[in-house]
């Protein structure tokens, strides 16, 4: 359990955050995943994001508003996205398992993904906990880039699994009241983590600070693409 605040629950309802897209449903191991897609105007990358929110047992959803926000930088990048509820979140069937069941279900997400963009790399993007599946499930070699938000080193132990090999971007911050920056900074340091580590001026919830994110991240992401020629955004929903 997360040493927080009842009183700071990830809740998405913080700001005004309008669904895009769809709501698509996902065979999932402990049941159907409730999910929901955004599509910028033209996909132009040949890449698809799936993005992992918060802890299920602290309201974290895909309503969550860093993963909404996650979501319209990759759209912005003209990448297509899709947000799912864990299992035991919203309408997403099963119940909580601490991260192992959590991992479960993302690489079930990536299946149903790569039926529909075959060929493409993932891009793996989460916060908090979902940073911590996140990490796990990059051991997928479908994900081509990995990006956590706020990794919880100090709050679950990410030594049990092989450090990723793929690119890789963490981001911080500096006033996290929940995952100190000191000890994201150490571990970075300790582990010889090959990662582009980022770190700004914001609370673990990024009170205030959701546009310095999205900023920095457009900022660090857009170089590494290629340009392409875009084209219209195909249905995620049909196989």
């Amino acid at each position: 359990m997360l040493p927080i605040d009842r009183s700071h629950l990830y809740d998405g309802q913080e700001v005004a955050l309008e669904c895009v897209g769809e709501t698509v449903w996902i065979p999932g191991p402990a049941g159907p995943l409730e999910g929901l897609t955004a599509c910028p105007e033209r996909e132009s990358q040949g890449v698809v994001a799936v993005i992992l929110h918060p802890h299920p047992l602290y309201g974290g959803s895909l309503q969550n508003k860093v993963v909404h926000y996650l979501s319209r930088i990759c759209n912005r990048l003209g990448i297509p996205s899709l947000r799912f509820n864990f299992r035991g979140v919203g309408r997403s069937g099963g119940h909580y398992d601490q991260g192992r069941g959590e991992v479960a279900d993302c690489l079930a997400v990536m299946d149903w993904v790569e039926q529909r963009r075959p060929g493409f790399p993932i891009w793996l993007a989460g916060f908090s906990f979902g940073a911590y599946v996140a990490y796990q499930a990059a051991q997928d070699p479908r994900v081509g880039r990995l990006l956590t938000i706020a990794p919880p080193v100090n709050l679950f132990d990410f030594s049990k699994v092989p450090m990723p090999t793929c690119p890789w971007t963490i981001v911080q911050g500096r006033e996290d009241e929940l995952v100190p920056a000191e000890a994201v900074r150490g571990w970075v340091k300790e582990q010889g983590v090959a990662a582009r580590y980022l770190e700004l001026t914001a609370d673990h919830f990024f009170h205030g600070a959701l546009n310095r994110l999205q900023d920095a991240l457009l900022a660090e992401l857009a170089p590494q693409l290629p340009a392409a020629p875009g084209k219209p955004c195909a249905d995620f929903a049909a196989p």
